[in-house]
């Protein structure tokens, strides 16, 4: 019964083909929250996979609704001791749409695809490899130790990649049932594949739209050019103002005051590189002065994710009457989400652009979240993860993306620890996703030894020291 024998039933359960197995069978459930056709499947994957999974380790399942989810969530609970501490683990079972005709000959989003150093499927990498491993490496501490040692409840959502609709209030109706100390939960990229990683939080992200409204129909660019404004032309000068031509962005309402000490030192050795099959980094994009890991991982950016004007795919000689962008803010801590809009309006006024109209581009909204990377509980999983590796993990304050964590860092209290088992470069969204098989495995033993070591003492000690628990 010791740490060590944890780690290797992790590894056992690797090597044997049971994770293949499990995961595979996770995958060819066809989970797209984004088609309203498989609200059914949905609802399947959590009954049919994911409670008897959990039941079999002693969890207590509940499925949970709310009026606004477009899926239902799974809280299971095993309560060892009340006086014990309790961590939370959250996953979500939905996936991006399958996208079966745009995958590689030979490759199927709802079928699992070893190729050697890669496994393809939807949901490897997100999110249901990564949820697989945590569960499994649960499993492999209670069959060493015959107990954690400490009080696990575990959230499973089926609508992340729809903006989770109504976990933040199926969260807040249900504080009392969902309360603990802390949040231990895998989602996202590492930063290399190489290198083990925690991220403490994720950035913002703002969609909206920008547009001109011109007048009714185009114009023959012959007779009328040079006569009445061209709204393609309009719209690009306005989005100019907002961001240089390096990046840099324009509206100080949309980047934080400063880059916290505490930031700084974690990113000094977060190098950022997306691998063989990643893009280069261009040095000089973005905020001027800044390292790539500080720019992606400590500032804001602005993006253009669409432009039309005209008929893109059919161009013809008439001046457009109408142009429209969709972009996006990724903002970190110390952003007011709700003052991001307002802050757009009045530059665009200032700059001589009040006939360009602006407006949010969905309801949900994902705040900018960071937990400080001096926390105990952070210092706790790096100690951890590098007793497991042999490696220094690489500690980003917050993801570069952006997750639902507010839900868990403010409304439930909870101190936010992630450690994703993904990497850079993995098809996530798109085509071909797919995990790298001894990622996976690294992340089974990173995993095992975490929630083995959670059952110590040390872990009592922070949890007391740090008052989390509601």
């Amino acid at each position: 019964m010791t740490r060590e024998a944890a780690i290797a039933a992790a590894e056992t359960y690797f090597d044997q083909g049971d994770f293949k197995a499990d995961l595979a069978r996770r995958v060819a459930f066809k989970t797209e929250s984004q088609n309203p056709d498989r609200a059914a499947e949905l609802a399947r994957y959590l009954e049919a996979e994911m409670v008897p999974t959990l039941s079999k380790l002693g969890f207590e399942c509940r499925i949970l609704t709310h009026a606004k989810a477009k899926g239902s969530f799974l809280l299971a609970s095993r309560i060892e001791d009340p006086a014990l501490p309790t961590v939370f683990g959250y996953g979500h079972g939905d996936v991006i749409r399958g996208l079966e005709d745009q995958w590689r000959d030979g490759l199927s989003p709802w079928e699992l695809k070893d190729e050697g150093d890669r496994w393809y499927g939807r949901g490897t990498a997100d999110n249901k490899g990564q949820h697989s491993i945590n569960i499994a490496a649960l499993a492999a501490v209670l069959a060493t130790r015959g107990k954690l040692g400490f009080n696990a409840k575990y959230l499973i959502e089926m609508g992340e990649e729809t903006g989770s609709p109504g976990l933040r209030e199926v969260c807040e109706d249900n504080k009392a049932l969902f309360a603990a100390d802390m949040l231990l939960a895998s989602d996202g990229p590492r930063l290399r594949a190489e290198r083990p990683t925690i991220f403490l939080g994720s950035r913002g992200a703002f969609n909206f739209d920008i547009w001109i409204d011109a007048r009714e129909g185009g114009h023959h660019s012959g007779n009328w050019g040079g006569l009445i404004s061209n709204p393609g032309l309009q719209l690009a000068h306005a989005i100019s103002t907002i961001a240089g031509p390096t990046g840099q962005i324009r509206i100080p309402e949309w980047v934080p005051a400063e880059l916290p000490d505490s930031v700084r030192r974690a990113l000094a050795d977060c190098e950022v590189d997306g691998g063989a099959d990643g893009p280069a980094i261009e040095e000089w994009w973005g905020e001027p002065g800044l390292t790539p890991s500080e720019r992606v991982f400590g500032w804001c950016s602005f993006e253009v994710l669409a432009y039309e004007t005209g008929n893109p795919r059919n161009p013809v000689n008439a001046i457009p009457p109408r142009a429209w962008a969709r972009c996006q803010l990724r903002f970190v801590v110390g952003i007011d989400p709700h003052g991001i809009l307002p802050a757009l309006r009045r530059h665009l006024d200032r700059h001589g652009f009040p006939f360009v109209k602006i407006a949010s581009a969905r309801d949900v909204l994902f705040a900018a979240t960071r937990l400080d990377p001096d926390h105990p509980w952070v210092k706790f999983a790096v100690d951890s993860m590098r007793r497991t590796s042999n490696k220094k993990p690489a500690i980003l304050p917050n993801l570069g993306g952006s997750l639902p964590n507010d839900v868990f860092s403010d409304t439930l209290g909870l101190s936010t620890v992630w450690v994703p088992h993904s990497y850079p470069a993995c098809s996530q969204h798109a085509p071909n996703e797919h995990i790298l098989p001894e990622v996976a495995r690294e992340g089974l033993r990173l995993m095992a030894g975490l929630y083995w070591d959670l059952g110590e003492g040390e872990a009592r000690k922070i949890a007391q020291a740090t008052k989390i628990k509601a």
